[in-house]
């Protein structure tokens, strides 16, 4: 039960970490302009992915299998980040 707690709070220090990116350079450019709307987003697509991955370590065995599932996943968080910045469909 601990382990679980503790990769849950792993989970949530990257995702804050990597949205600190743009929060900072949004105070030293005018080229990063981010919204609460995009953190929100952003937030939710990461942590969801995280939980995923969490989830495909957890249960799955078999490590081809479950390095195809991360790769799936990982592409899927790649295509919908694409299509929310530059709409590529």
């Amino acid at each position: 039960m601990i382990m679980e707690s503790k990769r849950l709070v792993i989970i949530v220090l990257i995702v804050a970490f990597l949205l600190l990116i743009p929060l900072i350079a949004m105070q030293f450019t005018g080229e990063v302009n981010w919204t609460l709307s995009d953190f929100i987003v952003a937030g939710v697509l990461l942590l969801g992915t995280g939980l995923m991955l969490d989830l495909v370590m957890k249960k799955v065995k078999k490590t081809p299998v479950r390095i195809t599932f991360i790769m799936i996943i990982l592409v899927i968080l790649l295509v919908i980040w694409a299509e929310l910045a530059v709409g590529i469909f």
